[in-house]
């Protein structure tokens, strides 16, 4: 009877931890730390994430491997991290802060520079090749999946042949810094939706907005 009722009460606390788990989502904005990096076009993922802390009134903290937020919509928690470990190995800092808050892979959105997209455009996907991005090579060698969601803003690609590095560490220009409040305001939108609609009304909503 004993070992009946103690595998009755695992059971039970097994599935408050999976029901727990589904209401956490971890929002991963890609980027560079350091000054020198915060207005560049490769850190629109960090920049996006201090637009959503702004909104929704926190701070972010500086833990093991990154810098940490946090807030509540309708009784789910979302987690925001902006990785301290550089662009390269940005896959180290995502995965050591999925387990550690036991959350499922489905409910991390990635943010990320895309210069295959005329800028601000909005593509949110499932799935997909890196596309030569460092920081999403990096976080499918940790995931050993290209099956995870990510939010790709285009930053454009007008840059000269062997100029790529030198443009997306480039700041904005002044027609960009004009778009961009519209544009973060909107992201703030979609990470909301991801949340409490899914991956897939928020793409249908929000793709080629």
């Amino acid at each position: 009877m004993f070992k009946f009722l103690k595998s009755l009460f695992t059971k039970q606390n097994t599935i408050t931890e999976e029901k727990d788990s589904m209401k956490k989502f971890l929002i991963v904005g890609l980027g560079n730390i350091g000054d020198e990096y915060a207005e560049t076009r490769h850190n629109i993922g960090f920049k996006i994430l201090d637009e959503v802390a702004q909104a929704n009134d926190f701070t972010f903290e500086t833990v093991k491997l990154g810098d940490i937020g946090s807030y509540k919509v309708k009784g789910r928690t979302i987690i925001c991290l902006k990785p301290s470990t550089y662009m390269n190995r940005s896959g180290k800092a995502l995965k050591y802060w999925m387990d550690k808050e036991n959350i499922p892979q489905s409910n991390v959105l990635v943010i990320t520079d895309d210069i295959n997209l005329p800028f601000g455009t909005i593509r949110i996907k499932t799935k997909g090749s890196n596309g030569g991005h460092n920081g999403l090579k990096d976080i499918e060698l940790f995931l050993q999946t290209i099956l995870y969601n990510r939010y790709r803003f285009g930053v454009g690609a007008d840059f000269g042949k062997g100029r790529q590095v030198e443009y997306v560490l480039g700041q904005w220009n002044d027609e960009e810094k004009a778009l961009m409040p519209e544009r973060l305001k909107k992201s703030t939108e979609i990470i909301n939706s991801f949340v409490l609609a899914g991956i897939a009304r928020t793409m249908n909503q929000f793709n080629n907005s």
